[in-house]
Parts: C-alpha cells; sequence; structure tokens
C-alpha cells in the first residue's frame, strides 16, 4: 500500500502496509523466527527464490518488510535492509561495499563509532581509509586513489553541525568510480533528501527521530535494488544484523507522527539558538538554520530546514559546560538525540571521547562544546530553563 504521489506526511502512515487475512488498522507484530511451508517443493523454491515468501526472520520478517517498504516509500529508495541499531546500518552499508586492497574516503567530522570503523577497523582487514575536511571539496579530488571505492560522510555532522556539499562530493565520487554513503539521521528524511542529492547510498539510525521517543534501537540502510541485491544481501543474510521485528512496529508507530515532531522540533530549536547566540556567556551558535551559519549557502540548497540539533560553545570551556548541564531542570543529560524530550551532553567527554584532543580541534569540538537536542517541550520553558542555567554557569 503505497502511492508515489502521496505527499510525507501520508506516506509515514498508510505506506507500505500489508494487512492480514484479519483487517487490523495497525500493522501486526509478527514475532516469529521461521515460516512453515505447503510442501518441501515449496520449501526448495522459496530458497532458490522462486517463490515469493519469507523463509527466516534474520533474513526478513513481514513487520520488518513493511518498516522497509514505508521508509523506502519516504527517502525515494528502491529497496532497505532494516538492522538492529543505527550503527549496525553504518558497518553494513561500509563494510559490504569494500574488501582488501580497497580504498575509503571519509569526512574527519564523524560520530565517534564511525570514525572506529573507518580508522581502526576498517585497516584491520586490509582497507585503506583517508579522513578529509569534508568541506573542502578539493581535499576529496586529492584523496581518491585508483582504488578508491567509497566516500562517507554526514551532514550535518555530530556534534558541530557542519554541512556537506553532498551533490558535489557525489559529483567527484561518481568520476572516481565510488559510492557515496551519507548519514542523514541529523537532517531527517523530511529536510534532506541525499538520494535526490546524487547519493548512492543512505543510513540512518532509527532510534533517533524515527522512534523519537526513546523506545528501541533500530537502523535503516536504503539504495538502490541492484546495490541491495550485489552488496548487502548476503552480508545482511549471514552476518545478522537484522531488526526485532517488535522494534520495527515500534519505529512504524514513530513515523506516523514523524512530521508533526519534527516540524515542532525544528521551530524550537531556531527560536533557541537565536536565544543562545546573544547570550554574553556562549562563545558560539551553530545551526543550520540560521544565515550566519558558515555553510548557509549549501544548505539553502540541499536543505528543507535547520532541524532539531543545536552546538553551542560556552566561554567557560568544560566548567562552565558542565555547570550549565547540571543546572538544568528541564532538559535532561543524556547521549540520545532525536527524542519528544530535550537532552543536552557534551561530546568531548561522552560521544566523542575516544577521539585524541587534536583529532577533536580538528573538527571543532572544544571543551567548552555543548550538542542541544530539542524536544517537544514548550520552547518558551526551553529558553528559560538554558537562560538560569547559564546564570550558574
Amino acid at each position: 500500500m503505497t502511492n508515489r504521489n502521496w505527499k510525507p506526511a501520508t506516506t509515514l502512515v498508510h505506506g507500505g502496509t500489508n494487512r492480514s487475512q484479519f483487517g487490523e488498522t495497525s500493522e501486526a507484530i509478527y514475532l516469529t523466527q521461521g515460516f512453515v511451508y505447503d510442501s518441501a517443493e515449496q520449501a526448495e523454491a522459496r530458497f532458490k527464490g522462486e517463490d515469493a515468501g519469507f523463509v527466516y526472520s534474520r533474513y526478513a520478517n513481514p513487520t520488518n518488510d513493511t518498516f522497509e517498504k514505508r521508509m523506502c516509500a519516504l527517502e525515494g529508495a528502491e529497496d532497505a535492509r532494516a538492522t538492529a541499531s543505527g550503527m549496525a546500518a553504518v558497518a553494513a552499508a561500509l563494510l559490504c561495499s569494500v574488501k582488501a586492497g580497497d580504498h575509503v574516503v571519509a569526512a574527519q567530522a564523524l560520530f565517534g563509532s564511525c570514525r572506529w570503523i573507518v580508522e581502526t577497523l576498517m585497516p584491520r582487514y586490509g582497507i585503506e581509509t583517508t579522513l578529509v575536511d569534508g568541506r573542502d571539496l578539493q581535499a576529496w579530488e586529492q584523496a581518491v586513489r585508483p582504488n578508491t571505492k567509497l566516500f562517507f560522510l554526514e551532514s550535518p555532522t555530530n556534534p558541530t553541525l557542519e554541512v556537506v556539499d553532498i551533490a558535489a562530493v557525489a559529483k567527484i565520487a561518481n568520476g572516481a568510480g565510488a559510492r557515496v554513503v551519507v548519514d542523514n539521521v541529523f537532517a531527517t528524511p523530511l529536510q534532506q533528501k541525499p538520494l535526490e542529492l546524487g547519493a548512492h547510498v543512505v543510513v540512518y539510525s532509527a532510534t533517533k527521530h524515527i522512534d523519537g521517543q526513546g523506545r528501541c534501537l533500530g537502523g535503516i540502510v536504503l539504495s538502490d535494488k541492484k546495490w541491495i541485491d550485489e552488496n548487502l544481501h548476503d552480508y545482511f543474510r549471514h552476518t545478522g544484523p537484522s531488526l526485532s521485528p517488535f522494534n520495527a512496529w515500534t519505529l512504524l508507530k514513530g513515523l506516523e507522527t514523524l512530521p508533526l515532531r519534527v516540524k515542532q522540533q525544528t521551530e524550537s530549536a531556531a527560536k533557541i539558538a537565536d536565544f543562545l547566540a546573544d547570550h554574553p556567556k556562549v562563545a558560539k551558535v551553530l545551526y543550520p538554520g540560521r544565515k550566519d551559519h558558515p555553510q548557509a549557502d549549501i544548505i539553502a540548497r540541499q536543505m528543507k530546514g535547520g532541524s532539531t540539533l543545536v552546538c553551542l560553545e560556552l566561554k567557560g570551556g568544560k566548567g562552565s559546560a558542565f555547570n550549565l548541564s547540571n543546572a538544568l531542570d528541564i532538559i535532561l543529560i543524556s547521549n540520545n538525540l532525536g527524542d519528544a524530550k530535550s537532552l543536552i551532553t557534551h561530546p568531548a567527554t561522552t560521544t566523542h571521547k575516544n577521539m585524541t584532543a587534536e583529532a577533536r580541534a580538528q573538527v571543532g569540538i572544544t571543551d567548552g562544546t555543548l550538542r542541544l537536542s530539542v524536544g517537544l517541550e514548550d520552547p518558551v520553558d526551553l529558553v528559560a530553563d538554558l537562560d538560569q542555567a547559564l546564570a550558574q554557569a
């Protein structure tokens, strides 16, 4: 049940629905490991791919299939595989694309675990990697080698909200015969469409905005059907990063309200960014919806809104950042994001603590940096909470 002409809000309520014989309103949860066949001949045909249907929930499951189809309809992708977490999605998308002797170019501004895969895990298996300043198109071009197979980036970046020109990077990758994988979690599929900009693969931590209510883990990889069939399919089947059907059902419920939540959170984030930008104790504010963002021209071309995250840097360093965080009443200290509840974290000691001080400095993370994920509370209350906490920073 998917109509490509539907608006996103309609797609997120009805897309991919496949009702059982009972005609349930809400999608069914198929909590089963395996499936029964009418005959041995049907089982043989199913395993050969000659008979449509399910074999084993590690491979595919009706509830997961609905989630995948709904995400494809929203993203404009031909196919997808749902995974157990966002990092499972990133690892699967990267590792299924390369082998020993290949070369990967990645933006240096990445989530800590993503950098670990690029910097630490891949080289263990003979995959060469190079980190570049994602904003510098010349750096992408100069990093290309004859064996370069993959580009990897996130935009906006975690946590400093740098923005990479996806279309320009994709053009460089196409010229090199490489594929571009984009982690689009901060922008959400509502405010940025990497596939339309030329990217080849998109990954999400569905744990974030897609669930949006702090309930479960999940991830998804989306691309064209040929790439899924030839690269991801066997990797996915044999390594088992599959999503729980219960979590898939929870994520389907999250998708139904995604436009409403992201709209309000984006509006609130813009108001909070404006307040913080004028505060004397704040050294810097980065928000993709503000005209003073360093990549405002790129944002205008590739994003529909500033999304739900604000990055701020306090003048007093770590002490001030900790004092502010501890003084907050409504906003909670947590390293998650995209939640209905507003959350704040200190990247240098949490999400990016394993990076060296030099590496953090390269991507703009200082001891005074805080990442604020704006929730669904009234923005008046959030501004008041930040105001009183800043007084103690």
